[in-house]
């Protein structure tokens, strides 16, 4: 079975990158896209890079889309609602800790589904 993927979205291009970093530290097999800023390189998040982000992160096993503040959520719901996959979650997680603990679970062969609980219990645990 195949990692299921994780779509990084925040305001901040330089944000998304530096979470890369430490994921790749701890599950380098696992498919990470991103999608920070805006489309003119500025402060914000776009629906295009989201979709991008999602059809390069994509596995059979899905996608899961962790995001910084409610803009970038907004947008990414867009973004799946456009999407031709059917398995696109959306986490309610912290972007570094969720971030973090759904790269860990899915390189470990866990579910679309158990990615995401994971990802929303990051900090409760």
């Amino acid at each position: 079975m195949k990692s299921v993927g994780i779509v990084l979205i925040s305001h901040s291009s330089k944000v998304v990158e530096g979470i890369k970093d430490i994921l790749n530290q701890v599950a380098n097999d696992v498919p990470v896209e991103l999608a920070g800023g805006t489309d003119q390189g500025d402060i914000g998040t776009s629906i295009d890079k989201i979709q991008t982000a999602i059809d390069r992160a994509y596995t059979d096993s899905g996608v899961l889309i962790i995001y910084d503040l409610g803009s970038a959520m907004m947008n990414a719901e867009v973004a799946v609602e456009m999407s031709e996959f059917d398995d696109i979650e959306i986490a309610n997680a912290p972007l570094l800790e969720g971030a973090y603990v759904a790269a860990v679970e899915s390189s470990m062969g866990k579910s679309l589904s158990e990615v995401k609980q994971a990802a929303e219990r990051a900090l409760l645990d």
